[in-house]
């Protein structure tokens, strides 16, 4: 690495992370990841200087994966059982939305195959575009289209349910969920939270995620974290990462990814008008439509079904829950599940069909 590089990688990181430090102040949603990614595109696309190694990709994937096998709980696991129906159905519903909303993309725009599907994939934020990098789709197109999924689940819905439910309330028809389905349910959370058990965690995801990354096949270094950090926390119950790990890890994505976004890259940009209108749309129907299913065939409530097909995140779940008043942790339970299957599965889907109709990234 010469001279040149390491001084670009330093203006890279001292852009970036002051900018997503102070995107996360002014709580803008996903803020040090966005606010990195806003910082160092502003770098990249005035002066071509940003730049970061390809293996801050490689590294952000496998903390990511270590972050999300973390998240799931022995309790979560016992739990299963009770909503296996729903969540298999939830999955169901996001991935024909994937492929419908990806393909209508595809169709209407010029976009890749696999930039599109990467686009509608109902995965986080942080992780899919750093994904969609590695299975050679536009990340900053990515990055966009995530960040305005990610604004519409933690922002516009939250709203839109609210004010759906009161109406639906006024004409006559209250939420059931109001009785405070599954209130009493508690996640039986790990209390192992030592440097030992981190040092752990990322030891085991950067070997899986090694493995996985030497298998050729794209998104898999990720999938191979998630399993193998799954497997130590659920069965060892020794696999922590702390919220300072994810923040570096967001921060460092936002900066990767913000070095993808270049001047030609920027000039397209009006070309992603389309697809987001396409993407809004379609994440808005399935969150009636998922929603009532989830409430009709399994007896959950409004709101709960409606938050169940919500396209934000499990943590950014949490606090939607009690802004809405909602107490059933199957919410937030699903939300992980879903996060981690998405991310494990999805990818290889995506990267299936692309090989099969002859549009590889």
């Amino acid at each position: 690495m010469d001279e040149h590089l390491i001084m670009c990688a330093a203006l890279t990181l001292a852009v970036g992370i002051p900018c997503g430090l102070l995107a996360k102040k002014f709580k803008v949603p996903a803020g040090f990841m966005i606010g990195a990614f806003v910082g160092v595109s502003v770098l990249s696309i005035a002066t071509g200087e940003a730049w970061l190694p390809t293996e801050t990709r490689t590294l952000v994937q496998m903390v990511a994966g270590a972050f999300v096998g973390c998240s799931l709980e022995r309790s979560d696991i016992e739990r299963m059982r009770g909503f296996l129906k729903p969540m298999v159905l939830l999955l169901a519903i996001f991935l024909l939305l994937n492929l419908v909303v990806g393909f209508l993309i595809w169709a209407t725009s010029p976009l890749s195959l696999v930039t599109s599907l990467m686009c509608a994939v109902p995965g986080g934020i942080n992780d899919t575009p750093i994904v969609a990098a590695a299975m050679g789709a536009n990340a900053p197109d990515v990055t966009i289209m995530q960040l305005i999924r990610q604004v519409l689940g933690i922002g516009v819905f939250p709203i839109m349910i609210e004010a759906f439910d009161r109406l639906r309330t006024k004409q006559g028809h209250p939420d059931p969920g109001d009785a405070a389905l599954g209130e009493d349910a508690k996640r039986v959370k790990s209390k192992q939270k030592s440097a030992a058990s981190t040092v752990a965690a990322l030891a085991v995801a950067v070997v899986a995620g090694a493995l996985g990354k030497a298998s050729g096949i794209p998104g898999l270094t990720f999938t191979a974290s998630i399993v193998a950090v799954s497997v130590l926390k659920l069965a060892f119950d020794f696999a922590f990462i702390p919220k300072v790990v994810k923040k570096g890890c967001q921060l460092l994505a936002g900066c990767y990814l913000g070095t993808l976004l270049t001047a030609e890259g920027f000039a397209g940009l009006p070309d992603l008008i389309l697809p987001a209108l396409i993407l809004i749309a379609g994440y808005t129907l399935n969150c009636f439509a998922a929603g009532k299913l989830e409430s009709r065939l399994f007896g959950y409530g409004r709101k709960e079904g409606m938050l169940m097909a919500s396209p934000a995140g499990a943590s950014d779940m949490a606090l939607i829950m009690e802004d809405l008043h909602v107490k059933n942790t199957d919410v937030v339970i699903m939300q992980v599940i879903r996060a981690a299957v998405v991310m494990a599965l999805f990818p290889q889907i995506i990267n299936l069909i692309c090989f099969i109709t002859g549009n590889p990234g």
